[in-house]
């Protein structure tokens, strides 16, 4: 099964990209709107969310590297980094950053209307995004409904940071938006809203993509990708080159080395694990645990 949808969303980001460079800026989005497109990703770990915005400014890339991740899941850790280098992939790297979460670019490519929308409202209005994911995680812990455990922990003040317990193991939380940013029921369990059972290993093997040296400075509005501010807007989109010294990427023309390692569909049983917050079930093809 692949990753759906993967000809529509390829041929509406192909689209959108083509024409995307003689477009005007696009309408500035108002914060409830904003706070409705944050929703689902405001409770991700500072690092991840950071990685999932840049990754989300190239959209006509998330349909292709989502369904390389699904492909090459059951490879993880350094053997994941060693094929992503040997493979030479196009993307650019805040896009390759996210092939260790196959799930992640599943979300991102299944909605592209989403992901091109939070891609153009951080290239064209990124301080009104990160204003917005704080006040979306101000609701949830408000609510009682966000705090510190095993996988994260929850730093309250002026702003809201939300950091992995371990920088290596990066979890995905599960929650549903229309319940972890709204008052709690009477009698319901706050506490069991947001799941973090699912999560990846990271480690020193993805550190040339920005994984270890990611942050927000939530008070200046810029956010670190690689040891290094992200500085693509709207209007240098056409020819802002993050730093990335590390990674190999084909020059123009060059013709990619063939892959010398198999593809394996995740099953449906680790999508839907994925899906819901649990941890995957191994597979008999998986080379290295996550």
């Amino acid at each position: 099964m692949k990753v759906r949808p993967t000809t529509q969303a390829l041929v509406v980001a192909a689209l959108a990209m083509a024409c995307a460079f003689g477009q005007a800026p696009p309408p500035m989005l108002p914060p409830p709107q904003l706070d409705q497109l944050t929703a689902r990703i405001a409770l991700y770990p500072d690092p991840l969310i950071a990685q999932v915005l840049a990754a989300a400014t190239y959209p006509d890339q998330i349909g292709p590297a989502a369904m390389w991740a699904d492909q090459h899941h059951y490879l993880t850790g350094p053997a994941l980094a060693s094929a992503i280098q040997a493979d030479m992939l196009p993307w650019d790297p805040s896009v390759q950053a996210l092939l260790p979460f196959p799930s992640v670019l599943e979300m991102m490519a299944g909605d592209m209307n989403w992901t091109t929308q939070i891609g153009n409202a951080f290239l064209a209005q990124q301080p009104d995004v990160m204003d917005s994911v704080q006040r979306n995680r101000r609701k949830a812990y408000d609510f009682g409904y966000l705090r510190s455990n095993a996988q994260v922990v929850v730093g309250y003040g002026p702003y809201i940071t939300i950091a992995p317990v371990n920088p290596g193991f990066i979890v995905v939380p599960y929650y549903d938006p229309a319940i972890v940013f709204f008052a709690p029921r009477p009698g319901f369990a706050v506490g069991a809203a947001i799941s973090f059972g699912f999560g990846i290993n990271i480690g020193v093997a993805f550190r040339p993509w920005g994984w270890g040296v990611g942050r927000f400075d939530w008070g200046t509005h810029r956010v670190f990708i690689n040891n290094a501010v992200w500085g693509r807007t709207w209007a240098n989109r056409a020819t802002y080159v993050h730093p990335y010294a590390e990674i190999r990427r084909p020059a123009p023309g060059a013709v990619r080395p063939a892959e010398s390692h198999a593809l394996h569909e995740r099953s449906p049983a680790e999508r839907e694990a994925a899906r819901k917050g649990r941890p995957a079930p191994r597979e008999e093809h998986r080379e290295e645990r996550r």
